[in-house]
């Protein structure tokens, strides 16, 4: 598969767009004002304790509180509050935990009135960012995501991601971060990791370690609620999580994010730095790959398949709700059911790339087709759950109701991607009414008196939309020839369908237009 990423850069946004076989899959907005992302790991002060949520209010520095539920703590927590203590202290031992000696996990059923009183300091890391009125969302889990790994303080344990099905690979991999892993961390191993050596593994594993460093010294000059450790930019973070041996371009159209991508590149996959390429054509950069056009295609309300089927899709404050329609999709020969399983499985693949597109996250119900036969209810939910598996974030997909209803649920970590591609209507100035055609045949007397009263034009032409012109000419005694009469004048008037319906413009005997 071809993958490029095209990146757009202004003062107050970074817009990023990701193309497979050169399709719009993926839309990535960052506004520079942004202060709060996902995996920013932050010190608060506990402000609030509301005992029936089981939960707290935190003051993390920023306009609003975060928000942390007591099973989001973490089981470990009791661990992260005695390093937090340390760390705040100074205590060298705890920059490699070797010598750190793990707590009790904390309880699952617990109450959180008992972990944390008000007024007091904890580390939290951003698991979704502020989404309409909440604040950011806060975890005790703390996490630390690399190229090939992901580095958990206070777990002894290494996973292996399960989309690495070889049993020797597996086995080696793990072998592997045995032989590498510190002590009192637990370790990931992505998917990307397979058939990697242990150079690039420990490489990696040690640019991880240099971040908990990092957030060790950062706690030694905490006064207060603040950010101590930052994620890595939007653009940095998604060349992270995507950047496979298939990825072969990036466009950035800014010298400095270009600089930072290239400088990203070299140091995690040094092969692929000449991948980067610096966009100076004078036309915008999305314009010229395409992107534009596909937004406006794909953000709209409805969208339309290429086959004539096309989908509705409602966002609400609680859902997402998608409605399948077959259109003018008719397949010579096919029956009902058939028809139905194919236009379910075309909209099923769009459906999937929507969610990605547009980063839809929470409840999505989708209405698909009904159809009669089982054996099409399952082959559709085997294709959806296809076409899914290429979408990151982590996603649960039931089967067909007997409704013909299918539920969806899918990871929100940032609010979803909008994109407004309706305009203002030039007629009706977004009112939703227009003047009446009689008030329009008023005004275009009223100019046609100036005219030939002030400016003693004496041969005139009017061109107008083919109703006005229908209504002005029309019939032995039309409007035209009163007119004539009236103003003593020689008037033409010609139809044009490329103007509105209030539209209309006079010309001279010269042919040249008339500013009114």
């Amino acid at each position: 598969m071809n993958k490029e990423l095209i990146v757009s850069a202004t003062d107050s946004e970074i817009q990023l767009a990701l193309l497979e076989d050169k399709q719009l899959v993926e839309l990535h907005k960052d506004k520079t004002g942004n202060k709060i992302h996902v995996g920013d790991i932050y010190v608060g002060k506990v402000r609030k304790i509301m005992p029936g949520l089981n939960a707290a209010f935190i003051d993390v520095g920023e306009d609003k509180d975060g928000f942390v539920h007591y099973l989001d703590l973490g089981a470990n927590y009791n661990s992260l509050a005695k390093y937090m203590k340390l760390a705040m202290n100074g205590d060298p031992s705890v920059r490699n935990l070797n010598n750190f000696k793990i707590e009790p996990v904390l309880e699952k059923v617990g109450n959180l009135s008992n972990v944390l009183k008000v007024g007091q300091l904890i580390v939290g890391q951003v698991a979704k960012e502020p989404i309409s009125t909440k604040g950011p969302k806060l975890s005790g889990d703390l996490s630390f995501a690399g190229r090939y790994l992901v580095l958990n303080p206070f777990i002894n344990r290494i996973s292996i991601s399960q989309k690495i099905k070889g049993s020797e690979e597996r086995g080696r991999l793990r072998r592997l971060m045995q032989s590498i892993k510190p002590a009192n961390f637990g370790v990931i191993v992505r998917t990307i990791a397979e058939g990697k050596d242990v150079a690039e593994l420990d490489a990696d594993l040690r640019s991880l370690m240099d971040q908990w460093a990092t957030l060790t010294e950062s706690l030694k000059r905490i006064t207060g609620p603040q950010k101590v450790l930052s994620e890595l930019s939007t653009t940095s973070a998604l060349l992270r999580d995507v950047l496979t041996d298939d990825f072969n371009t990036i466009y950035v159209d800014n010298e400095s994010i270009y600089n930072e991508v290239r400088k990203y590149i070299a140091a995690v996959a040094p092969d692929k730095e000449d991948i980067v390429k610096h966009y100076k054509l004078e036309t915008p950069i999305f314009e010229q790959f395409g992107v534009l056009r596909d937004i406006r295609r794909a953000f709209g309300r409805i969208v339309t398949i290429r086959s004539g089927v096309y989908l509705y899709i409602e966002h609400t404050e609680a859902m997402h709700v998608i409605d399948v329609n077959s259109g003018n999709h008719i397949k010579a020969g096919a029956g009902q059911e058939d028809t139905a399983l194919q236009v379910n499985i075309e909209s099923a693949k769009e459906i999937a790339r929507q969610l990605r597109l547009r980063d839809m996250g929470g409840i999505v119900i989708v209405d698909f087709i009904d159809m009669q036969k089982a054996e099409n209810r399952k082959k559709l939910y085997e294709v959806m759950c296809a076409e899914m598996s290429r979408d990151k974030a982590r996603h649960t997909i039931l089967p067909l109701s007997k409704f013909g209803l299918m539920q969806i649920t899918r990871q929100r970590v940032r609010p979803a991607i909008e994109v407004d591609v309706q305009e203002k209507c030039p007629f009706c100035e977004g009112t939703g009414t227009i003047k009446s055609s009689l008030v329009v045949v008023d005004e275009i007397e009223s100019n046609l008196r100036y005219l030939t009263s002030s400016q003693n034009e004496k041969q005139l032409t009017i061109i107008v939309h083919p109703y006005v012109y229908a209504y002005l000419t029309k019939g032995l005694r039309s409007v035209r020839v009163q007119w004539m009469l009236k103003y003593k004048t020689r008037l033409k008037i010609k139809p044009s369908e490329t103007y509105g319906l209030l539209s209309y413009k006079f010309f001279n005997a010269a042919g040249d237009e008339i500013q009114l």
